[in-house]
C-alpha cells in the first residue's frame, strides 16, 4: 500500500495521532474476560509508549519507508528499459535473435503442453550486399529498417518479428497451422513487395526469399530454425 506523505511533520503526526485515537477508541470498546482492559497499540507500540517521541519517529520511519518505495519504483523501471534494450535489435525496432530464440522456445513449448499451433516464417534477402555497395550502408540500414516495419505492421499482436541475421528476419506466429502460416507468409511477401523503401527520391528494391515451417513439440529453437531454413530454400527452388 502506497503511503501518501505530506511535506509537514504536522500533518504526518496528525495521522499518527488519528490512528491513535481509532486504537485507543476501538480497544476502550472491546470487552474482555480479563479485568484488565489490553493495551491499545499503534503499528505495536503499547498506548503508554506514544509520547510526541514515538510519534516523530513513526513520521520518520513512514518517510523512509516512501522514500524507499520511490527508489524501488525507479530501480524497476530501469531494469525494464535494460531488459527491453537488451531484447531489442540494435538496429531495427524488432527482437534480437536472442530474445527471438527465447520467444521461440516459448512457442514450442506451448505447443507441447497446450497443442496449439504455432508456426516460424522465415526470411532471407537476397543480395543485399547489392544494396549497400548501391546505396551506402546508410541505404541499406533504410531498407532493412523498411522490411522490419512491413513485417510488424501487418502481423497481431500476439505474434512477433525478430531479426536472426544481417539480412534474415523472423516471424513467429501463434495458432498457426502449416497451411495458415504458408498463407499468411504469402500475404507478408505480397505486403514487402508492395512497400519498397523510399530513400533518397528513389526506391530501393529488395529480393528476398521466404519459408514457413509449422513448430513441432519436443523440438529446440536451433532445429525449428533450420527446418524453417529449409523450408525458405524449398519454396525459394520451387519459385524459380
Amino acid at each position: 500500500m502506497k503511503i501518501e506523505r505530506t511535506n509537514t511533520t504536522r500533518a504526518a503526526r496528525s495521522v499518527g495521532a488519528s490512528a491513535y485515537a481509532r486504537a485507543a477508541e476501538s480497544a476502550a470498546t472491546t470487552t474482555s474476560a480479563s479485568p484488565v482492559g489490553a493495551a491499545a497499540t499503534v503499528l505495536g507500540i503499547p498506548e503508554s509508549e506514544f509520547t510526541p517521541r514515538v510519534r516523530d519517529a513513526i513520521v520518520m520511519l513512514m518517510g523512509e519507508v516512501d522514500n524507499l518505495r520511490r527508489e524501488l519504483a525507479a530501480t524497476r523501471e530501469r531494469l525494464d528499459e535494460a531488459e527491453k534494450n537488451a531484447d531489442q535489435d540494435q538496429l531495427l525496432p524488432v527482437l534480437g535473435r536472442r530474445a527471438f530464440v527465447r520467444e521461440l522456445t516459448r512457442y514450442i513449448a506451448f505447443t507441447g503442453r497446450y497443442g496449439t499451433p504455432a508456426s516460424l516464417i522465415y526470411f532471407d534477402l537476397n543480395g543485399f550486399k547489392t544494396v549497400n555497395d548501391t546505396h551506402g550502408h546508410a541505404g541499406g540500414d533504410a531498407a532493412l529498417k523498411n522490411f522490419a516495419k512491413v513485417l510488424s505492421d501487418n502481423i497481431r499482436d500476439s505474434d512477433c518479428v525478430g531479426r536472426l541475421g544481417g539480412d534474415e528476419f523472423g516471424v513467429l506466429l501463434s495458432h498457426a497451422d502449416q497451411t495458415q502460416a504458408h498463407k499468411k507468409a504469402d500475404i507478408l511477401a505480397e505486403k514487402l513487395r508492395a512497400s519498397p523503401t523510399q530513400w533518397n527520391g528513389q526506391a530501393i528494391p529488395i529480393s528476398f526469399s521466404y519459408g514457413a515451417f509449422e513448430l513441432k513439440a519436443g523440438d529446440d529453437a536451433d532445429l525449428a530454425m533450420a527446418r524453417a531454413d529449409e523450408a525458405m530454400y524449398a519454396h525459394k527452388r520451387s519459385s524459380r
